[in-house]
């Protein structure tokens, strides 16, 4: 019997599924099974798990590769794999476990035996396809009823078996497996009309799989093949819930719609371990990996037991999530993370980082706790800080972590003061007082809790060291954090129920704190910013598992964390792989968008403009600080190399395709001039009428691409000299008649070749509006793209230029004279910066010069024209080629 793996998965281990072989969506590997089997190079699917077992070895789960090298099953297996087995020497056998209901097919010349079947695949890829065959529409339910199969043999679908010419049609959108079609009348009467969907013409024997459920991951069914109330199976008409390919034995942490990920519970981002040292950890670089939309980070920050995570949770919307405690033990260690698509902001997703609490009496190291705070200012673009009871010298006193950030954060010198550079590039913050008791007023008139907030930041007048030491956090919140918002909020309940947070609704708890705390969540969640590095350059999710690789990498080994190290780092990384990315993109989707050989040059062109400026919109998504764009030229360069090996290749597809319609066209002339029928008195006119026939039948022919005319062109100046010896020797014709028609051969073949002439520089010229084409698109891209940056770094400025203002304001009236002419001196520099960013400023098209190869090209097409325009015979034909050859290596250019 086949050895089952049957492993039991862990919460947060990496599973894996294979879309091409499982037979159906909840059945995975664990990753040692995934490393020792076929499937790694098939099309699969990684996940994270929620719990489950490996179904490694479970015959009914896989079409194929049922088992890891592991866990290989015997002779006995095999042979239960085998409907039916023929011995035959150094053959080797598929041996396919049908599903029930898929086609099967059964070869009318070739087969024995009724019984003697083949799956598509082996049928598409044998001889039996041009034999006459037969395909079985009714599901195989003898071959499973050994193993306990229901009998499905009512299920509706189709099966059709199209024929050479055929229109079939593939759903980009809900097909699992793209080898997988639908026939013309089962796609005009289903849904997949209305989405993404590829057309192509039939080479015949492929069978339509509408109403196999197995590879749609929606609307498997034509309104023909849908089940219905009637069904004699006693199945229900599907929903398209029941096609997702998310396991449906296992509740994993982490699913992936799009570039949008939906975290069902937090994991640890950063955590110490027990040498005290910092390591990301690599589930969370995972689910960010997959992350390629802008992110809005929010982060908070404060002491142990004060409701850091309550707070978190519910910026989340979920009554659980960041673990509370009842207790006075810290219950949150490290850095958590936890990713959600934005409620407000579509496209973004919010990604909510919950901190290990500060001060702990059992960790005893308040650097760590520096660290902790230093991360999360860094990694954030909205901090929190959450306190309880009143903002007073106390509690200021308790954030001297503030106090700290220049000395654990470098940035290299610039025009601005260090502290200026620091608040160009720190998120915004947001002070959370909970528990709070007093009235907002201040000399007996109400106020606000912002206001609240700047009045306790107040400088204390005098230049006593224990007045600079009360002043010293107030001075850096107002010198690093340019927008500074508070909430206060009433104690949600009482003592006692506050020990089961977790478990109480909004109706459980005070009115005033639901209302305070709603307020809390929707500033962050309509004006919390997206993360910006300096100079408004935007973070992906992806962006940001590196930056926090690159800060936690610099703190492990001693270093001091450098804002602009991070930059370096970051594009060094990103932009190389958006460039490696893309072409793949590209690659890819000419490949499986493209029929080759296409009718024409513009229907190559057609896709290669769509592809391109969707590649080019994912480059630019994609790479960070592309410096000179260097980067986007390597993608120019590759994408052109693409597009010159794809013509290239629609060329040399072309002719193979129309020498085969020669071949079977002009089969019957071959065949009498091998007998030499036409060497005879009026031979030459029915060789000529031959001729023409085959040529109007061979132009009536489709799908034989761009090389058409040149084909046939080639094929009738070789006949035309045997059509010479005919002529010469068909004695009904008087010598006029024969001179008459030599001269008539030749006017037609000057004007084939004119024609040949101008289609050969009208493709060249179609390929060189593409690339110029493809070439705008990406400056227009990087345009907005700069634009964007450009207004995001504008707005920056504009942030830190407001809070220097507003504060210069206040000690106008004070006596730091000191302090103001440093802002002075600060407010200057932000305007001059601010004025130096232009908005509008259009990208420059840089100017390359022409390669010495695309001079020898152009040399070429040159001197070929003349020699197939007044050249001799064999010179013509290498006229044309030095054009042609010409024409493909400029499209290189």
């Amino acid at each position: 019997m086949a050895q089952l793996c049957g492993r039991t998965f862990k919460k947060g281990e990496i599973i894996y599924t294979c879309r091409d072989c499982a037979t159906g969506p909840n059945y995975v590997l664990c990753a040692d099974c995934f490393q020792n089997s076929i499937h790694t190079r098939h099309r699969y699917q990684m996940v994270v798990s929620g719990g489950g077992f490996c179904d490694c070895g479970d015959v009914s789960a896989w079409r194929a590769g049922t088992c890891c090298s592991t866990h290989s099953p015997g002779a006995a297996i095999l042979t239960q794999l085998l409907v039916a087995q023929t011995t035959i020497p150094n053959t080797r056998l598929c041996g396919r476990r049908f599903m029930i209901g898929e086609m099967v097919y059964t070869c009318r010349d070739c087969a024995a035996d009724a019984n003697v079947l083949l799956c598509a695949d082996c049928l598409q890829s044998g001889i039996h396809q041009h034999h006459h065959f037969e395909s079985d529409k009714k599901p195989l339910t003898s071959l499973f009823e050994a193993s306990g199969k229901a009998d499905m043999s009512a299920q509706p679908r189709c099966g059709r078996v199209s024929k050479t010419g055929d229109t079939i049609y593939s759903c980009r959108d809900c097909v699992l497996d793209p080898t997988c079609v639908l026939c013309q009348d089962c796609f005009q009467n289903s849904t997949h009309s209305s989405h993404n969907f590829k057309k192509r013409v039939s080479n015949g024997g492929t069978a339509c799989n509408c109403g196999e459920v197995d590879v749609w991951r929606s609307a498997p069914y034509c309104s023909k093949h849908a089940p219905t109330a009637s069904d004699p199976t006693g199945r229900e008409p599907p929903s398209t819930s029941s096609w997702q390919e998310v396991p449906l034995h296992q509740q994993p942490k982490a699913s992936i719609t799009g570039a949008t990920v939906t975290m069902n519970e937090p994991i640890c981002l950063i955590d110490t371990g027990r040498d005290g040292r910092m390591s990301v950890q690599q589930e969370a670089l995972q689910i960010l990996e997959q992350i390629q939309q802008p992110v809005v980070v929010v982060a908070v920050v404060g002491l142990y037991r004060t409701g850091k995570s309550y707070l978190m949770n519910r910026l989340a919307g979920k009554q659980r999530g960041f673990a509370l405690g009842s207790t006075i033990e810290s219950k949150t260690k490290g850095i958590w993370m936890w990713c959600v698509p934005h409620p407000f902001k579509d496209g973004h997703t919010l990604v909510l980082l919950d901190t290990e609490g500060l001060g702990d009496v059992e960790k005893g190291d308040e650097k760590h706790d520096t660290w902790i705070f230093c991360l999360a200012v860094l990694l954030s673009s909205t901090l929190v800080y959450n306190s309880l009871g009143t903002i007073d010298n106390s509690a200021l006193e308790k954030l001297q972590f503030v106090t700290e950030l220049t000395e654990h954060i470098r940035v290299k010198s610039s025009d601005h003061r260090k502290n200026t550079e620091l608040m160009l590039v720190f998120p915004s913050f947001v002070w959370t007082v909970r528990d709070f008791t007093l009235e907002l007023q201040l000399n007996s008139k109400p106020i606000t809790a912002d206001e609240y907030l700047e009045n306790s930041l107040k400088l204390k007048p005098g230049s006593s060291p224990d007045v600079a030491r009360r002043n010293l956090v107030r001075q850096s919140l107002k010198e690093f954090f340019a927008v500074r918002r508070c909430f206060v909020m009433d104690r949600p309940a009482s003592a006692a129920k506050m020990k089961r947070m977790e478990q109480l609704t909004d109706a459980d708890l005070e009115p005033s704190f639901v209302e305070q705390a709603q307020q809390f969540c929707s500033y962050i969640h309509q004006q919390a910013p997206v993360k910006t590095m300096r100079g408004g350059r935007g973070l992906t999710g992806r962006m940001l598992g590196s930056l926090a690789e690159t800060y936690v990498e610099a703190i492990r080994s001693g270093k001091v964390p450098c804002l602009e190290s991070a930059v370096e780092s970051l594009a060094k990384i990103h932009n190389s792989r958006a460039v490696a990315e893309t072409l793949d993109f590209y690659r890819t989707e000419m490949t499986q968008k493209v029929q080759f050989p296409t009718e024409t040059q513009e229907a190559l062109s057609t896709v290669h403009s769509a592809v391109a400026k969707q590649a080019a919109s994912k480059f630019m998504k994609a790479s960070f600080n592309d410096q000179d764009e260097k980067h986007l030229l390597q993608l120019k360069e590759g994408i052109e190399k693409e597009y010159g090996e794809l013509c290239k290749r629609n060329v040399k597809e072309s002719r193979k395709v129309c020498w085969s319609v020669i071949r079977r066209v002009f089969a019957s002339l071959e065949h009498e001039l091998s007998k030499g029928s036409y060497m005879r008195p009026g031979g030459y006119n029915d060789f000529r009428s031959a001729l023409d026939h085959g040529a109007q039948v061979y132009r009536s022919e489709k799908g034989k691409g761009i090389m058409s005319e040149d084909i046939l062109s080639e094929y009738l100046e070789e006949k035309n000299v045997v059509g010479k010896s005919i002529r010469a020797a068909d004695q009904t014709l008087s010598e006029s008649q024969k001179k008459m028609e030599e001269e008539r051969i030749k006017r037609e073949e000057a004007e084939q070749r004119r024609k040949l002439l101008e289609e050969q520089n009208q493709i060249q010229q179609q390929a060189m509006r593409d690339l110029e084409e493809s070439n705008a698109e990406n400056l227009r891209q990087l345009a907005l793209k700069l634009e964007r940056e450009n207004e995001n770094a504008k707005l920056e400025l504009d942030r830190v230029l407001s809070a220097k203002l507003k504060e210069q304001e206040e000690q106008l009236e004070g006596s730091h004279k000191k302090r103001i002419e440093e802002l002075k001196d600060d407010i200057k520099k932000l305007k001059e910066e601010r004025d130096s960013v232009d908005v509008d400023k259009p990208v420059p098209e840089k100017k390359k010069k022409k390669p010495w190869w695309k001079k020898v090209a152009d040399g070429l097409q040159n001197v070929g024209m003349i020699a197939a325009v007044v050249g001799p015979g064999p010179v013509k034909v290498l006229g044309l080629g030095a054009v042609a050859t010409g024409a493909i290596i400029n499209m290189f250019d």
